[in-house]
């Protein structure tokens, strides 16, 4: 195989891990009724001027399916904390024991656990444009080789394998996670 080919192809296969490892890091945000220390990832705090994500001022714990713990690691940073949570706009009522943080997470009801499956969906989507892309870009790119028309063949044949296959992992990772949410 030509090495520009080969070069093109490993470059739209990259393109298209990383449109996968976005779409699983984005589905980790959608929560599925449990509860987890990433649902407050995005949750950052004012930490003496400066904004700081929460995870490098706090400990976060889940002690059950249905709580998670902030235990800070300054006692005076609890009202920053609680103000961050807040401000996260992420639908959680945090609760200050003087100690640390605690929150419940609610129930899903059967309406939200549709329009988390939409979110999901939206995500899945997105991941496929990224992988379309790629595989336009790298077709583009074989078209410009100076390699034999067979071997261009060839490579576009390898390619839109390569994207069939990563088209189904994104549909594998979509039907997990709806099935996930829809799990009550």
């Amino acid at each position: 195989m030509n090495e520009d080919i080969k070069f093109i192809i490993d470059t739209a296969k990259e393109a298209m891990d990383a449109a996968i490892k976005h779409l699983e890091k984005q589905l980790v945000n959608i929560r599925a009724g449990k509860a987890s220390p990433a649902m407050l990832g995005s949750v950052m705090v004012d930490y003496y001027g400066s904004q700081t994500p929460l995870n490098q001022v706090a400990n976060v714990n889940t002690p059950d399916g249905r709580t998670i713990s902030v235990q800070p690691w300054e006692k005076s940073m609890l009202q920053e904390i609680e103000r961050g949570i807040m401000l996260a706009n992420l639908g959680f009522n945090p609760m200050n024991n003087g100690e640390m943080i605690i929150i419940n997470v609610p129930p899903l009801t059967e309406e939200r656990r549709k329009d988390l499956a939409k979110q999901a969906k939206a995500e899945a989507e997105d991941a496929k444009i990224g992988i379309r892309n790629a595989r336009r870009d790298a077709m583009h790119d074989i078209k410009k080789t100076d390699a034999s028309e067979d071997l261009q063949a060839n490579a576009e044949i390898d390619v839109q394998e390569l994207t069939d296959s990563y088209v189904k992992k994104i549909d594998t990772i979509l039907d997990n996670k709806e099935k996930e949410i829809m799990t009550v």
